[in-house]
């Protein structure tokens, strides 16, 4: 049976959606991207021009009245999905969007109302869900080869802080870096955090401060069967892109370490010596970026529901913002206290 090609629309013409570009134009069968659009029309353009027939917009509004445009990749920065995720359900288009939704939770509620109202297929963007070692882990904990979990322990740190400006606007520490962890909390244990104990300082420079924001914290999270789980970020690792977790359980442990690009050993009189951590997290997500791009393509294309959908951007928003208070306020902060604002998610 022959499927027409999804048509893409990439919004953002930044470093991810470049990666979303490639993917759609050159590494899945089953999509075509044939528009780009950009506030930077330059940006736009020389992305474009890279792969023929496609578009080029400065206006993403033009990309969504486009006729032969069924599907959007929003890329743009956080604080304008919001209204470009209204507007692409509005125009019938299916959405992927980078994470996250939005900050607010009563916004992520109408995403959720406008995608339902729509029909059309919303995805959000939690690529490590589609990294292969990770989603090995989530399999053998599925499949109860470790038994009942009951720690779960996630380290994630950036080899680099980044620029001032990107702070101002990332929405903090927690909903920006840890959000990905959040999501991963859920997404390996299989469970809901019910309570959140954050502890965050600035270690590595006082740029972090300035902006009211941390760049070193350590999260204990606790699940709603009882198990426990912490992670760990900061956002200067010297010796690069550091990536691990561990879940143990009642019957046995799952690991997974640093990827590398290669695996030799070094030994000499000064000890042993190894290939550091892939840089950071287009090198060492490459392979999940395309993944989760296909299994979107997938569900477009089969009407099958998004693997990742608005309830997953909201639970780590949610979880986020959790953290955050538990930070300023050193005490534990029940994830319903947050959910509170938004009741209609509780039992959900």
């Amino acid at each position: 049976m022959n499927h027409r090609k999804i048509r893409f629309g990439v919004l953002g013409a930044g470093r991810i959606g470049k990666i979303h570009c490639e993917n759609i134009a050159n590494r899945i069968p089953g999509a075509e991207l044939i528009a780009v659009s950009d506030v930077v029309s330059s940006s736009a353009a020389a992305l474009a021009a890279r792969y023929s027939g496609s578009k080029t917009f400065a206006n993403y509004k033009d990309v969504l009245a486009h006729p032969e445009v069924d599907a959007v990749a929003i890329c743009t920065p956080t604080n304008t999905h919001y209204q470009i995720i209204l507007d692409a359900a509005a125009a019938g288009k299916h959405i992927f969007c980078e994470k996250p939704i939005d900050l607010a939770l009563d916004k992520i509620e109408a995403v959720q109302q406008a995608v339902e109202k729509s029909g059309i297929h919303f995805m959000v963007a939690f690529n490590r869900r589609f990294d292969p070692n990770f989603k090995k882990v989530h399999d053998m904990v599925r499949s109860g080869k470790i038994g009942q979990p009951h720690v779960l322990r996630i380290t994630s740190r950036d080899p680099a802080p980044p620029p001032e400006e990107y702070i101002r606007s990332s929405g903090g520490l927690f909903l920006d870096m840890t959000i990905h962890d959040f999501d991963m909390a859920r997404y390996l244990m299989g469970r809901e955090a019910v309570e959140v104990y954050a502890r965050a300082k600035v270690l590595v420079d006082p740029v972090f401060e300035r902006n009211g924001d941390f760049d070193t914290a350590v999260v204990t999270l606790t699940f709603d069967n009882g198990a426990m789980g912490t992670i760990d970020n900061s956002r200067k690792a010297v010796y690069g892109y550091d990536q691990r977790v561990e879940v143990f359980g009642s019957e046995g442990m799952v690991a997974v370490s640093n990827n590398t690009p290669d695996t030799h050993l070094y030994f000499d009189s000064t000890g042993t010596h190894a290939a550091l951590p892939l840089n950071f997290f287009m090198e060492r997500y490459t392979e999940s970026y395309l993944r989760e791009m296909q299994a979107f393509v997938d569900a477009v294309d089969q009407k099958l529901p998004a693997p990742v959908g608005v309830k997953d951007g909201l639970m780590a928003v949610a979880i986020g913002l959790s953290a955050a208070k538990s930070a300023r306020e050193n005490r534990p902060v029940p994830v319903a206290e947050i959910l509170q604002r938004s009741p209609s998610w509780q039992s959900a």
